[in-house]
């Protein structure tokens, strides 16, 4: 099957044709790599899918906080509660930001309030509670389900590669079980085949089940994606895709291997899709990528279509 075939939504740019080209010399002839050492990871948040004017899973966590503040309404005077009762996703959306400048203050509070929700949940009933909230939340700006606000050209290339004898997983700053849930449907992923940050766990015997525990056991960014890499798949990922300067390990852990790899970096720059642009959290990367050797994606010129299952 022809990249024509499997990458409609691309359009026939430089960068198309760079992809097709390392796809070729790394599947086809007698250079060729072996299948099992194909191996190519994903960021999720902003590289398969929307992440303004907040990540995915600060949308759920905002619902749970509203839901604590009007419980507890001393909570509400108080952030990351006092953004979600007011519904400040700006605040919310910077404290990122911040994060990829090497500021983490609001991050820290966002994490604490983070990891409080889910102390003592046992992990079907987190599994439980994510389900529900992507049948029935829908993306503040697109104003659409988030199964709707998924990049359809990045699909496009999931299945590409795994048609190239590719094995793709999902690496991300988020934190896994929270994407466990809709990878397989949004991506295709099996969520054995998912990397993120994660919760602290412990095994409840009394209930015979796994509990979250009141920490954060890693946050899966910047220098420490490539060390998940290596512990969950033992292997450097050949090809690897990302937005943000929270990616640049990866890519260069891919990148920079015994054989060249691949590194593709997504930029937001179309102002008019419906795809909001920014650069704010990726200008370290973007200032990187000639000398690092990423491909970037414009998604103002590279696309034809953005969004999987809509005519935007």
């Amino acid at each position: 099957m022809t990249a024509a075939d499997t990458l409609p939504s691309w359009r026939h740019t430089r960068t198309r044709a760079d992809i097709e080209a390392f796809v070729a010399s790394v599947t086809e002839g007698p250079d060729a790599v072996p299948v099992a050492e194909r191996i190519a990871v994903f960021d999720n948040d902003g590289t398969l899918w929307s992440e303004k004017p907040m990540p995915t899973q600060l949308h759920y966590v905002v619902e749970q906080w509203r839901a604590a503040a009007e419980r507890n309404p001393d909570l509400a005077t108080r952030q990351p509660y006092l953004a979600a009762v007011s519904g400040d996703f700006g605040w919310l959306g910077s404290a990122i930001d911040k994060h990829y400048t090497g500021d983490d203050s609001d991050l820290t509070i966002i994490i604490q309030a983070l990891v409080g929700l889910t102390d003592g949940m046992s992990v079907e009933d987190y599994a439980r509670s994510v389900e529900e909230f992507y049948r029935t939340a829908q993306h503040p700006i697109l104003r659409r389900p988030y199964s709707a606000a998924v990049y359809q050209p990045m699909v496009e290339l999931l299945r590409y590669l795994e048609q190239h004898g590719f094995t793709c997983y999902i690496v991300s700053g988020g934190e896994r079980d929270f994407m466990r849930p809709m990878t397989q449907s949004n991506y295709g992923i099996p969520p054995e085949r998912v990397v993120g940050s994660a919760f602290g766990l412990a095994w409840d015997d009394d209930a015979a089940t796994v509990r979250y525990s009141s920490s954060l056991a890693f946050f899966d960014d910047g220098p420490e994606k490539p060390v998940r890499i290596w512990t969950r798949i033992g292997r450097r990922p050949l090809f690897a895709g990302g937005n943000s300067n929270g990616d640049t390990a990866m890519l260069d852990f891919s990148r920079r291997g015994p054989r060249p790899g691949f590194a593709l970096l997504i930029h937001h720059d179309d102002p008019d899709r419906g795809d909001t642009p920014y650069d704010a959290g990726a200008e370290k990367a973007l200032a990187a990528a000639d000398d690092s050797g990423y491909c970037v994606v414009s998604v103002r010129d590279d696309w034809d279509t953005i969004f999987a299952n809509t005519s935007i």
